[in-house]
């Protein structure tokens, strides 16, 4: 029990603080490599839940395929060219104020929900015999299966977008 309040303190402050050098950082590369930091730290939050096809997934898809692929991209964009432009405007009091008042409604609102935020003691499902994968199919194609076909939608629009708007280049 207390190796698992540890390794979730380290995985969230990974989280964290690779999320937060995500966003400070002036060089692309950099900040990227970050966000890969970031992305293991949540792979470890899914694994001490239990969710290990998560976990597998998370490792295999996001930090494997799509952060190598971003990692690639900007390494062949031109960056000398944006190197030379200004990158930030230099509005940290709006930006502080912004921050602070996002903080305060997550307070309030967390203050306000407080009752919301009880877990269940346990549930009938874990006793079921599925395994992890099988709940999060069944879960994600009955309770959500509206949004699931909505986000499917959703990309189908980009990708045709994407390709609509590249036609239109060439």
């Amino acid at each position: 029990m207390l190796m698992d309040t540890i390794l979730f303190y380290l995985f969230a402050a990974l989280v964290l603080g690779g999320g937060i050098l995500t966003i400070t950082r002036r060089n692309a590369v950099h900040s990227a490599i970050f966000l890969i930091l970031s992305l293991l730290g949540v792979a470890g939050l899914y694994l001490l839940q239990s969710a290990e096809f998560l976990f597998a997934v998370q490792i295999v898809l996001y930090v494997g395929g799509i952060m190598v692929l971003f990692l690639f991209v900007i390494m062949l964009v031109n960056l000398d060219q944006a190197a030379k432009e200004k990158q930030f405007n230099r509005q940290w009091t709006v930006a502080l104020a912004c921050a602070g008042l996002v903080g305060a409604e997550i307070f309030y609102f967390l203050a306000k929900g407080a009752g919301a935020f009880q877990l269940a003691k346990g549930t009938a499902e874990a006793n079921t015999g599925m395994g992890n994968t099988e709940r999060l199919a069944d879960a994600l194609f009955s309770q959500y299966l509206l949004p699931f076909e909505i986000a499917s939608l959703l990309l189908l629009v980009a990708v045709v977008g994407s390709v609509v708007m590249a036609k239109k280049r060439i």
